[in-house]
């Protein structure tokens, strides 16, 4: 694995395009992107308002609905630093919608999630790899390097209360 930019959210007309997905789901049609991604509302760290992400879902737990999802722009991700200040969330999938409390994974569970997306999906670990400004071959030993650079949070389903 090798870094081929440094890892920065983007900004100006790059962010506006990543942000199309949101109004993909606000619009309702969420249930096309189900299978892959999903709408997480938080808030905001210092704000405390309202905000909206998509994530690709790396990983999920049928038995109890838990979803891992990436920061592919490592630890200066907003909504990784808002879940880290404030766990509590909304997750959209589909048209499903759930609270969930957010719990960042140790690295070594975070590169056995990856080794095992990698594994299901090839050609996407490599894209979503160079978006994130790094280039991997696609072996084990490659996505565990990788793996200390994209901080993993497992979504965990809650009871309403």
């Amino acid at each position: 694995m090798r870094q081929v930019r440094p890892q920065a959210p983007p900004r100006g007309l790059v962010r506006s395009i990543y942000r199309v997905p949101i109004w993909v789901f606000r619009l309702g049609f969420g249930s096309l992107l189900s299978r892959r991604f999903l709408l997480l509302r938080h808030r905001g760290r210092r704000s405390g308002r309202p905000r909206e992400t998509v994530l690709e879902v790396i990983d999920r737990d049928p038995a109890t609905g838990t979803v891992i999802v990436a920061a592919g722009f490592g630890q200066r991700a907003d909504w990784l630093q808002n879940l880290a200040a404030r766990p509590a969330c909304e997750v959209r999938i589909g048209r499903r919608d759930f609270p969930a409390r957010a719990r960042r994974l140790d690295p070594g569970q975070a590169a056995d999630v990856l080794v095992e997306y990698g594994r299901r999906h090839p050609r996407a670990v490599r894209v979503v790899a160079r978006m994130c400004g790094f280039e991997v071959d696609g072996s084990d030993e490659d996505l565990r390097s990788l793996a200390c650079h994209l901080p993993m949070v497992a979504l965990e389903p809650q009871v309403r209360a």
